[in-house]
């Protein structure tokens, strides 16, 4: 069945100036203003891109302020000596401000979009291209528009500003084909429809029902990644429902095909409103660390609280009265089995996964003690009781309503930091004993020149 290219878009774009739109120089971040200011006097155009222009039209503030140019990544990388050219498939700088990093990308072509060319998934492409062209390769209609600080317009090639308006996420392009091209795309759809609280489009939403199967040809780890952004965005309520409904879900976690499927009287499975529960109590802590400025829990506690529900059917897990080596056995046997059913689907590293497995191992013992009121002082002088208590009174939470203490002490990180601890790609080297070396940017200097060397 042949595709249409691409979604009917007028060649001009819709300009909307600064009488029609709520986008002021002093909402936007001060060192991205410094990143457009500096492009401009040197001769490149550069613009606020994606999100950043989305949240800011919508009066929200945004996670990032991303950049893009008509500079190559060689001539950024020139004016900006706190930087770095990162990327493969599409090479793109990092300009580095006092602990936060901005991203500002050359402009993109089309060419992913020939209708001769290759139908692989994510075709490797370095090619550059202009505003217009830019905006048909961006995933969502409403993260496709652009602002310049020059004549403080917004420019909208893909009728984005109509699609805010009107509270619809759709894809920019054919549904269908842009699915194909990329399926993380997908998901991409659904968190920012439960996000922002929009519909999705329907042929939009037809093509991600139709095609969710599609998200499996994607890199377990780029999968995880985007998974990892819902799981602390605190509307993952919204996100679960969407990802029910379209079946996006059970490609992230095969495990739960079973234990969530309807019965044969057409009933709601039991452990769907477990899972419901216990998602909202992950949005209230995801909630809670964001308002206070925090960093909130790690990725191997909420996956394990996600797991909760799979490891009841599983294995009945908090009626478990298991001890000694009938416990020890037990672990062993929940291991292999989130080992196979997970830990490869996600491309989890070993570590996330023992934390997961002794976090629901010892739960049944935790839910005990808790009732009781009571902790024996050699379980008080385990290592893992601190989190397993949390762990214990925040499976309480969603079964009673009643709200257990959060202390989240650590500090706040920036949202590239952030993704980093949750477990996404890091960019940081390893040393001989396996320690992370800081990244250090190259700063050139007047005296001693680019890293440090004698000019």
């Amino acid at each position: 069945m042949d595709l249409p290219l691409l979604m009917t878009f007028p060649n001009d774009p819709q300009i909307i100036t600064t009488d029609d739109h709520p986008i002021r120089h002093h909402m936007i971040d001060r060192d991205a203003m410094k990143v457009l200011r500096v492009l401009r006097d040197n001769g490149y155009a550069g613009y606020l891109v994606g999100g950043g222009v989305r949240d800011l039209y919508l009066g929200k503030a945004p996670k990032d302020f991303d950049i893009s140019t008509d500079a190559r990544p060689g001539q950024i990388r020139k004016l900006f000596r706190n930087s770095r050219v990162i990327g493969r498939r599409f090479r793109l700088v990092q300009v580095f401000f006092h602990g936060k990093e901005l991203e500002v990308s050359t402009l993109r072509s089309l060419s992913e979009f020939d209708i001769d060319g290759p139908e692989a998934v994510l075709a490797p492409n370095n090619t550059y291209g202009s505003l217009g062209e830019d905006a048909q390769r961006r995933d969502l209609t409403v993260n496709g528009l652009f602002y310049e600080i020059e004549n403080d317009t917004i420019i909208d090639y893909v009728s984005g500003i109509d699609d805010l308006d009107n509270s619809i996420i759709q894809f920019v392009g054919e549904p269908e084909r842009r699915i194909t091209r990329d399926p993380v795309r997908m998901l991409r759809a659904i968190r920012h429809a439960g996000r922002l609280g929009f519909n999705i489009a329907p042929e939009s939403w037809k093509a991600i029902c139709l095609h969710h199967e599609k998200l499996t040809l994607c890199p377990p780890s780029r999968v995880r990644d985007e998974f990892f952004k819902d799981l602390h965005s605190g509307s993952l309520t919204s996100w679960l429902k969407l990802a029910l409904d379209s079946e996006l879900f059970f490609d992230i976690f095969g495990l739960y095909k079973t234990p969530l499927s309807k019965k044969e009287n057409a009933e709601e499975s039991p452990y769907r409103e477990q899972l419901a529960s216990l998602v909202r109590v992950i949005d209230r802590s995801s909630l809670l660390a964001k308002e206070s400025g925090k960093r909130g829990l790690d990725n191997d506690f909420l996956l394990a609280l996600l797991l909760i529900p799979w490891a009841n059917a599983q294995f009945d897990l908090v009626r478990q009265n298991l001890k000694g080596a009938a416990a020890f056995r037990f672990s062993k046997i929940l291991r292999e089995q989130l080992d196979k059913d997970l830990g490869v689907q996600l491309n989890l590293r070993r570590s996330i996964r023992q934390e997961m497995v002794t976090l629901l191992s010892n739960l049944p013992q935790f839910l005990r003690y808790h009732e009781n009121g009571s902790w024996p002082k050699w379980l008080k002088k385990k290592s893992y009781y601190k989190s397993c208590l949390l762990f214990c009174e925040l499976y309480s939470e969603s079964v009673t309503g009643r709200e257990a203490a959060l202390h989240l002490s650590s500090p706040k990180q920036s949202p590239k930091q952030e993704q980093r601890h949750h477990g996404e790609t890091s960019p940081r080297s390893t040393g001989r004993k396996g320690q992370k070396k800081p990244y250090r940017p190259a700063f050139s200097s007047t005296k001693k020149g680019i890293f440090g060397l004698k000019k």
